[in-house]
């Protein structure tokens, strides 16, 4: 009998997920694990959690939701508070499992990971799927990648590369492993121990409430909000309101739900050409797919460079970031003393989401006008965004840093600028700064 231990990361999915489809070619017996590393329960460098509680009630009910899709297959998912390399080679041994099958993440720290589990002489398999294009299908080799983004959207689309099927969901998953024999990870199956009982954030204010049982974590919310987007008429005026600063329509929120891959690029590419056959194709729909481009180039940008892409100077030779402590906390806390800005930090810290229109003016405005260190910014996004994103959080700081494939100066966002664009009657600041 041959046990295969699913190591569920960033792809808390059954629908197409390639990593499940190849543990059930191999399996006669099947292990479904997620791997909570302490680490992201420790304090950064910059005191504050690594995460908060707005990613960690998100990530409790993804997982909860891939425990109830699971056992629809008869399977359940372990949860083990470990780290990986101590947890998975003791597991692969109690179960006598031949291999483990994981998503491949291109970030350091997990492919570190990975690297000591097979020094514990574990076999790991590692499949990639989170972008929405495959990387065996640029039409260059990944050292090749073009360092501007323009320059490898204008290639991908004058080649005609088209994104992959999606996989079937399985008809019928194999036998569940039933007990697991070690005894220091016999109990770690509770996601409430290992992740606290928290309240969610239930702000009336919120762009993406995620109290809501729409906006939930979990393919179940995933799929029944991309449904909901694309039954309407929102697609059609998306780049016109995607600067929007207010409520959950301004743009398409996927990101939360791709962030924990509770959602396939893949699957949803899928149904935005349906909706295109349907209401017809425009400017607005070509934006979505611009969009999950820009999210696939910060991750072919990882598999070209990766840890280089995570030194203080990214991949120039710049000096080190100077920093500012107390410019920072008053940047973090959304007391800087510039209003569109601290409105911002501030919807942030109480939310746990922000627009894309408000995080380059947020990162601009502690880069360039507080000169502080990126890194901390960085770090605070992966702190408090629910829909932290490894690849595209990296990627973004270092481009406004100027640290990135693109070093140009003159990213400055001028505060006074945007607001007259994007809040000309001062609502945002005044949601967010009332009560000063």
């Amino acid at each position: 009998m041959t046990t295969v231990i699913v190591w569920f990361r960033n792809d808390l999915r059954v629908h197409d997920n390639r990593v499940l489809k190849r543990a059930v070619e191999q399996a006669d017996r099947l292990l479904c694990v997620y791997v909570h590393d302490p680490r992201h329960d420790a304090t950064t460098r910059w005191g504050f959690p690594r995460m908060d509680r707005h990613r960690r009630i998100f990530l409790a009910d993804t997982l909860r939701d891939l425990d109830a899709s699971l056992d629809r297959f008869g399977q359940r998912l372990w949860i083990v508070h470990a780290r990986a390399v101590d947890a998975l080679p003791q597991l692969a041994k109690s179960v006598n499992a031949t291999r483990i099958v994981c998503e491949h993440i291109a970030v350091p720290e997990e492919e570190r990971d990975v690297a000591d589990i097979r020094a514990a002489g574990v076999e790991i398999e590692t499949v990639w799927q989170s972008s929405l294009l495959d990387p065996d299908d640029l039409p260059f080799d990944i050292t090749a990648l073009p360092q501007v983004f323009t320059a490898f959207r204008k290639h991908i689309e004058a080649e005609g590369v088209q994104p992959r099927s999606p996989e079937a969901v399985p008809a019928e998953l194999p036998d569940p492993v039933s007990t697991l024999p070690t005894p220091s990870l016999r109990d770690t199956s509770s996601i409430d121990q290992v992740f606290g009982a928290i309240a969610a954030a239930d702000d009336d204010r919120s762009s993406f409430p995620y109290a809501h049982r729409d906006f939930r974590g979990g393919e179940s919310a995933a799929l029944s909000h991309v449904e909901r987007y694309f039954a309407g008429s929102l697609p059609q005026r998306y780049k016109q309101t995607r600067n929007g600063l207010i409520g959950v329509d301004y743009s398409t929120k996927f990101s939360p739900w791709l962030a924990t891959g509770a959602l396939s690029p893949r699957t949803l590419y899928g149904v935005l050409k349906s909706h295109e056959s349907t209401q017809g194709a425009n400017e607005s729909t070509y934006w979505i797919w611009f969009e999950l481009l820009w999210r696939d180039y910060f991750r072919f940008l990882h598999l070209q460079h990766g840890v280089r892409l995570y030194r203080a100077a990214g991949l120039t030779r710049e000096p080190l970031p100077s920093h500012d402590v107390d410019r920072f906390e008053a940047w973090r806390t959304g007391r800087s003393g510039e209003p569109l800005n601290d409105a911002g930090l501030r919807e942030l810290s109480a939310t746990g989401y922000l627009s894309n229109r408000l995080r380059q003016n947020v990162a601009s405005w502690l880069i360039n006008d507080l000169r502080c260190d990126y890194r901390a910014g960085a770090a605070w996004f992966e702190s408090q965004l629910v829909d932290y994103d490894p690849y595209s959080n990296q990627g973004n700081w270092l481009y406004l840093a100027g640290r990135g494939t693109d070093p140009r100066e003159g990213r400055r966002f001028d505060p006074e600028r945007q607001a007259r664009m994007y809040d000309p009657d001062g609502a945002y600041r005044l949601l967010w700064n009332r009560g000063d």
